[in-house]
């Protein structure tokens, strides 16, 4: 390319104005981060997932809800064991609350629908964490990297004047470093939107195995738990 100065494009980029830098560092920034936050995501969306489709696995072949939430207990890390957790306490409340048997039988599946859906969307929240910044590398990398472009077109504009010339020779090196710009915005862009919409993938899937989770739960109360034994206890108060 016989436009572009000795040394290359980084000699091409020193010799860009003050403005078109900025907008570069801002983008290698981005660029940065954004993949920072992609390759943390690879791991601990990656890590959920494995450790939500074990525990429904669990609860599912499990003996009784008790047995299904010690095993599961047994990986703190997992958003299972905090959700079955956050129920059971829930339970043992209203279990030692001052109210008649009937009336706890009456409040005790929507009170439990309550906490679980609640907590399936405090995990959902903690999983989603940091993908708000890749949606806004995804819209706004290219626009940053064309307001780059836009000026330091203008900045050639303004030198051709100047010189009162506008042979190729001159024109072309101040255009190329200013569409630099545009082009290393789209490379921030790009792989943002692509990691984004996967991201959102497995969080639709792992939402679901959440929400299974909980419905495997309400079954599991439904259908073990005595909510009037002469002792007072259950399966799951003694969890």
């Amino acid at each position: 390319m016989d436009f572009l100065p000795q040394g290359g494009i980084f000699a091409m980029l020193d010799q860009a104005t003050i403005v078109v830098k900025c907008v570069l560092g801002l983008l290698a920034a981005m660029s940065l981060w954004s993949w920072t936050i992609i390759f943390w995501k690879l791991i601990s969306l990656g890590r959920a997932r494995t450790l939500i489709l074990k525990g429904n696995e669990i609860m599912e072949e499990a003996d009784s809800l008790s047995s299904g939430l010690t095993e599961i207990s047994k990986t703190e890390a997992s958003p299972l064991n905090r959700i079955g957790t956050a129920a059971v306490k829930e339970y043992r409340v209203l279990e030692k609350s001052a109210v008649s048997a009937s009336h706890k039988r009456r409040l005790i599946k929507d009170t439990l629908r309550r906490i679980l859906r609640r907590k399936v969307s405090s995990e959902m929240k903690k999983l989603t964490t940091s993908l708000s910044f890749l949606a806004t590398c995804a819209n706004g990398a290219p626009f940053i990297g064309l307001f780059g472009t836009v000026w330091g077109i203008m900045n050639s504009f303004h030198a051709i004047g100047s010189a009162k010339s506008a042979a190729l020779a001159a024109v072309a090196p101040g255009i190329s470093e200013a569409l630099v710009a545009t082009a290393i915005g789209l490379g921030v862009a790009i792989p943002a939107t692509i990691f984004y919409n996967f991201f959102l993938g497995v969080l639709n899937g792992i939402e679901t195995e959440l929400v299974n989770f909980a419905g495997t739960f309400l079954n599991r109360v439904e259908r073990e738990v005595s909510w009037v034994e002469p002792s007072g206890k259950s399966s799951v108060a003694e969890e």
